[in-house]
C-alpha cells in the first residue's frame, strides 16, 4: 500500500483521472497535498504537494452551475485533469491550501476559437 503524504484529511470523494487512459478512484485532499488513488490498482496513484501546485484550472459551464472537470498544473510535471461527483466541494477544499489568485477558469470553446482565428489572421498580415 502507498504511504499518504497527508497527516490530516479534509475531503475524500470518488473521481476520475484523465491522465493517459481514464482511471477511476478516489481523490483525497489534506494538509500536505492533493492525492488520487486508483480504485483497482494500488500502484497507480498521483500525489501532488501543495508547494508544487502552480494553478488549479476549472472548466466552468452555465455560469458556474456545472463544473465538468478541473486540472492541476504543477511547476515541474505538467497538468493533471480530474473530474468528480462533487467538484465544487473539491475546489472549496483545495482553496484552503492554494491562493485564490492561483485558481482560474479555463477558456470557453468560443474564446479558444476566437484566439485561434486572431493568431491565424495576424500571421497572414505579417508575412
Amino acid at each position: 500500500m502507498v504511504q499518504s503524504i497527508n497527516t490530516k484529511v479534509d475531503f475524500v470523494t470518488d473521481s476520475t483521472s484523465f491522465i493517459g487512459l481514464t482511471e477511476y478512484g478516489k481523490i483525497m485532499i489534506g494538509d500536505k497535498g492533493f492525492e488520487f488513488y486508483n480504485a483497482r490498482d494500488a500502484r497507480k496513484y498521483i500525489q501532488i504537494p501543495w508547494e508544487e501546485v502552480e494553478y488549479v484550472i476549472a472548466s466552468v459551464m452555465f455560469k458556474g452551475k456545472w463544473i465538468p472537470r478541473y486540472a492541476i498544473r504543477t511547476k515541474k510535471n505538467g497538468t493533471y485533469s480530474f473530474s468528480s461527483k462533487h467538484p465544487k466541494s473539491v475546489l472549496r477544499a483545495i482553496r484552503k491550501y492554494v491562493k485564490p489568485e492561483r485558481m482560474v477558469r479555463s477558456l470557453t470553446f468560443f474564446q479558444v476559437v476566437k484566439r485561434g482565428l486572431k493568431v491565424k489572421f495576424s500571421r497572414k498580415r505579417s508575412h
